[in-house]
């Protein structure tokens, strides 16, 4: 295979992997589920880090336009909010929930997000994102990068980089589920483990 056919190849993946992101998320979470034998003595741990996660994606989510949905559209660079500090805030939310989750159900669950979580966010979504994102933004993307981190927080930053526009709309119109997703899949869990 040529090296422009597995180039092809990877992008179809990539592209396949960030249209199907919300089903794969359901079914790693069901997997976790299914793994579980919840241990309440990390609960506060596990609150603390889910609330976090989506209170960051809350934030992240005002922050732009457009809410993406199956196709990698963008109007324009965010760069205040909480991408002043990491490129990716709400694969980032996403990360600190499941790890959550996981960190609840138990170290065979652990050991199942953090590979997933690595395959699915590191390796596939978001170089396809960032991919989408050179191709449009050019020479201010790349003097992004070398700022931001993709997921490892910028520390220290200046508070009034993170100054922008916030969008209650689109929080509302894209997060509403997230946050009822987040409610229920920690639901579930702890009735997993009172039973």
């Amino acid at each position: 295979m040529s090296d422009l056919m597995r180039s092809r190849r990877s992008t179809e993946i990539r592209a396949w992997a960030f249209k199907m992101r919300g089903g794969i998320w359901t079914a790693l979470f069901c997997a976790i589920l299914f793994l579980a034998e919840p241990n309440f003595s990390v609960l506060p741990a596990v609150l603390v880090l889910v609330a976090t996660g989506q209170a960051l994606r809350f934030w992240a989510a005002g922050c732009i336009k457009r809410y993406r949905g199956e196709e990698a559209k963008v109007e324009a660079l965010v760069t205040w909010g909480p991408y002043a500090i990491v490129r990716n805030p709400l694969y980032l939310g996403n990360g600190l929930i499941g790890l959550g989750w996981s960190l609840l159900a138990g170290p065979r669950a652990i050991a199942l997000f953090v590979v997933s979580y690595l395959i699915l966010y590191v390796f596939l979504i978001i170089p396809y994102e960032e991919t989408v994102l050179e191709r449009c933004f050019c020479e201010e993307f790349h003097r992004y990068k070398e700022r931001v981190g993709r997921l490892i927080p910028r520390i220290p930053f200046e508070l009034r980089e993170t100054a922008g526009p916030f969008q209650w709309s689109v929080l509302w119109e894209s997060e509403r589920h997230s946050l009822f997703v987040t409610i229920l899949g920690t639901l579930l869990l702890l009735f997993r483990g009172w039973q």
